[in-house]
């Protein structure tokens, strides 16, 4: 039997580029955007102050478009950053219709379409019960956006760090190779490391772990499951919250 879970009050959850693109495998999904935004929302009216990291993916990635296209590698995390952007711009519209005010941050200055980050104004935001989408990662190349949704959570003093993925969980193998692989209700970071679980790149994930950021993995396909997740209930698995 599952262990309850105390409910958080603010959250980060952070988005891969290539789950906005949904079966279309480039750019964004309308659908798929349309699902995101009514999941996200209805966070938002529980009453569960949100913000958003999402990745660039589904137009570039970064390293792999250096190795791929012979240019900068710094160039190309600049035109993945762009892509954060269009996706940010994406979701806020997508989760305005759904009646939530929502502000685009974006830690490149581009002033015609979207704020800059200034971490005074996000909190002011989050209190005002605005949802904040942080675009373009830390602003600088060589960092993932799993760095700089903890960066921007540490900032934001959130109380968890959701990572939305498409299994509902972390497992100790592959569960599509091995029928039997086993699902984490809760794990320590100490467990992750030396069991050589891929939660988030090492980067990010050293830095949650330094600064005991609790994180929840989770499958944002299943409807419902992020806000169970952060009310208290026991979807995904929830990483270095109190299994120290």
């Amino acid at each position: 039997m599952a262990t309850a879970r105390k409910p958080f009050k603010r959250a980060l959850i952070k988005l891969s580029g290539e789950a906005l693109a949904g079966d279309l495998k480039f750019g964004l999904d309308p659908h798929i955007l349309n699902y995101i935004a009514h999941e996200v929302a209805a966070v938002q009216r529980a009453g569960i102050q949100c913000a958003i990291v999402v990745g660039g993916g589904n137009f570039i990635r970064g390293e792999t478009f250096s190795a791929e296209g012979g240019i900068d590698r710094s160039v190309a995390d600049q035109m993945g950053m762009m892509g954060t952007l269009m996706n940010s711009l994406g979701l806020q519209s997508a989760i305005e219709k759904q009646g939530i005010e929502v502000r685009v941050q974006s830690a490149i200055t581009i002033a015609a379409v979207a704020e800059p980050f200034i971490r005074r104004r996000a909190l002011r935001h989050l209190q005002k019960g605005r949802m904040v989408v942080f675009a373009a990662g830390t602003g600088n190349p060589f960092f993932s956006t799993d760095t700089a949704a903890v960066l921007r959570a540490l900032e934001i003093e959130a109380d968890v760090l959701v990572k939305a993925t498409k299994v509902d969980g972390v497992y100790d193998s592959d569960p599509k190779k091995n029928p039997n692989a086993k699902r984490y209700d809760r794990l320590s970071y100490n467990t992750a490391i030396q069991d050589r679980l891929k939660v988030m790149d090492q980067t990010a994930f050293t830095m949650a772990e330094e600064h005991k950021m609790p994180l929840i993995v989770l499958d944002f396909h299943q409807p419902g499951s992020l806000l169970d997740a952060l009310s208290g209930g026991n979807s995904g698995t929830i990483v270095g919250d109190e299994t120290e």
